[in-house]
Parts: C-alpha cells; sequence; structure tokens
C-alpha cells in the first residue's frame, strides 16, 4: 500500500518533507515492528535508520534474542521481499548471488538468481561462511549488483541486508574483513528483554504467527520516497564540524591502531538525518550523532587490544559540542 507522497518545502525547495499521511504511516510502522520484537525500541529505531539510509545492518548476539524475528517483522511491515540464507561452511557464492546455467534448448546460458536478488537479505551467522562467500555479497552491499560470468544484473531497490553473528560460539568461523564490515552502516547488540517484556513474550502468541498475520504499513515505493527524505534532512556547519572532529579524534585517540575513515563520517551523518526524521526533526543535533556514535564506529576501529566498543565511547567524550 502507499501511504502517501513527498512535497517541497515551499520555503526552501531543496527540503523535501513527507506528507502527513506518509509521516503517520512511518510512526505506525515502527509501533507494529516495536509490538513484534518487545522491549528494544531502540534497536527497532536503529534498523529503521539503516535501512531509511540506504544502509546495512550487523547484529551480533546471542542465539534466542530476537534477530531473525526483527528482520522479519521488519520485511513484513514495510511490505517488502524476504529472503533467509544460513551461511554455513560450505556455502557457495553460487548459492547467494547465483549461477550460469546451459540451456541446450537455446543454446546459451541463462542467469538463475540467487536469494541475493530480494529486497530484505537475511544473511544469518555470515561468519560462518569462507571468506570467499562473504565477498560475494560485497558488491551486492556497496553497489546494489552483482557481476557473474562478466555480465553484470541489477539488485531490486531499495535492497537492504542484515547480517548476524554470535559473539560466543567462534569455533569454525572466519572473522568478516575488515573492508566487509565498513559495508555495514551500524553494528548493534539487541541483548536480553526486560523483565516486562519477558513476562509479555511468554505469555503471548508465537512470534511466527504474529508475522504470518501483520499486514504492510508502507510499500517500496514508500520506502524510497523516504530516503529522499532522508537525504534533505538539514545537517548545519557546527554539526558538520563536531562529526570532523570526532573523526580526527579516532585517530590519534591512545589505543587506536585505525581511526575512522572520511567513508565512515559520511555514514554518520546520513544516519544521523536519518535518526533526526524519525524524531520528527528536519535537522540534525548533536544529540543524533551520540546516539548513533557508537553503532557507526565500534566496528570501524581497529583497537591496539580488543577494546573497540569501549574505545568509541572514550573518543566521544572527549570531544566537546560547540
Amino acid at each position: 500500500m502507499s501511504a502517501g507522497k513527498i512535497t517541497a518545502n515551499p520555503a526552501n525547495h531543496d527540503v523535501i518533507i513527507l506528507t502527513d499521511a506518509l509521516r503517520g504511516a512511518l510512526e505506525h510502522a515502527q509501533a507494529q515492528v516495536n509490538a513484534l520484537v518487545l522491549g528494544k525500541a531502540q534497536a527497532v529505531r536503529l534498523a529503521f535508520v539503516a535501512l531509511l539510509s540506504d544502509g546495512h545492518l550487523l547484529i551480533e548476539d546471542l542465539p534466542g534474542l530476537g534477530k531473525t524475528t526483527l528482520a522479519h517483522a521488519l520485511a513484513a511491515t514495510l511490505g517488502l521481499e524476504f529472503q533467509r540464507v544460513q551461511f554455513t561452511s560450505d556455502l557457495l557464492p553460487a548459492d547467494v548471488v547465483g549461477v550460469s546455467v546451459f540451456d541446450p534448448t537455446s543454446r546459451q546460458f541463462q542467469f538463475h538468481p540467487g536469494p541475493v536478488f530480494t529486497q530484505v537479505l537475511l544473511a544469518d551467522e555470515i561468519n560462518r561462511a569462507p571468506p570467499r562467500t562473504q565477498s560475494a555479497l560485497l558488491e551486492a552491499m556497496a553497489e546494489h549488483q552483482v557481476t557473474v560470468d562478466g555480465r553484470t544484473h541489477p539488485l531490486p531497490d531499495p535492497f537492504f541486508v542484515i547480517a548476524t553473528q554470535n559473539p560466543v560460539d567462534l569455533s569454525g568461523t572466519y572473522p568478516l574483513p575488515d573492508s566487509q564490515l565498513d559495508r555495514f552502516l551500524l553494528r548493534l547488540h539487541l541483548g536480553y528483554p526486560d523483565e516486562a517484556a519477558e513476562r509479555d513474550l511468554l505469555a503471548g502468541a508465537d512470534r511466527r504467527h504474529l508475522i504470518a498475520q501483520t499486514r504492510a504499513v508502507l510499500s517500496s515505493e514508500d520506502v524510497l520516497a523516504i530516503r529522499r527524505a532522508v537525504d534533505s534532512v538539514y545537517a548545519g556547519e557546527s554539526l558538520i564540524a563536531y562529526v570532523q572532529a570526532l573523526l580526527a579524534r579516532s585517530r590519534k585517540h591512545p589505543g587506536v591502531r585505525v581511526g575512522l575513515s572520511p567513508r565512515a563520517g559520511l555514514a554518520l551523518l546520513r544516519a544521523a538525518r536519518a535518526y533526526a526524521l524519525l524524531l520528527g526533526r528536519a535537522h540534525v543535533v548533536p544529540e543524533d550523532v551520540q546516539a548513533l556514535f557508537a553503532a557507526v564506529a565500534t566496528h570501524r576501529l581497529v583497537a591496539e587490544a580488543d577494546a573497540a566498543a569501549d574505545l568509541a565511547k572514550s573518543i566521544l567524550y572527549a570531544v566537546a559540542v560547540d
């Protein structure tokens, strides 16, 4: 279903704002996902941030905490096509992107698309596949296309990857290289639900049954329209200077071996614009950047020791807002 269109702000033709109908549908979509993924309002908001920023999401957490439920709920609520791939040690690149098969009738090779040709792809336990298979997603995530046998095939738009990792059971896994990690806009942890949310979860209906009954609140056209609105959210010079100061600090902060790149700064600004829009603002404030900094920076920082999460917080606290 389509909830509305975007319109130009009459005071500034370079600014695009959401119609009331589309804004209301976006709020309804967040509420519906929150009703399916209980007690994780901030994680749900960050998932929307990643999607509406035209980025991808990496969820690192223990099994059974709602990673798959979040992906299913998001796709169902937004009316997007969904595919799930269980990454294993014997998974081949062709199992993800597809393969060309010779057709004796036409005497030509016919391309058979893989599960990556969808709008929401859940790459479950991505670090269990070997690097060659992991890298099959790299072009798809960066360029929204795949190349097989010299031919380029565009992916659907929107295209959104949610990948999961188990941070405890690392036996037989292949850590994602820095280039692959950098393709994920945000990395987050769901964690255990609080007592009230867990009680509601235990006493309520099965999540799979509820998701199967979920009706789409938005459409793919609406998602693309909201993305255009995100691009128009205003980030002032002082805000950009603050982001640049965070980048500079990360490169000379004690304990950091490799700091944040300019691409990380662009990702932080893009995510902050989406975060501001979800909170009903047409401009970014420092609090938006601060709310997102750890999720954007932690997996991009290369620490002298395994303390990237603590480093992200330390960098954030070390830079004052002018």
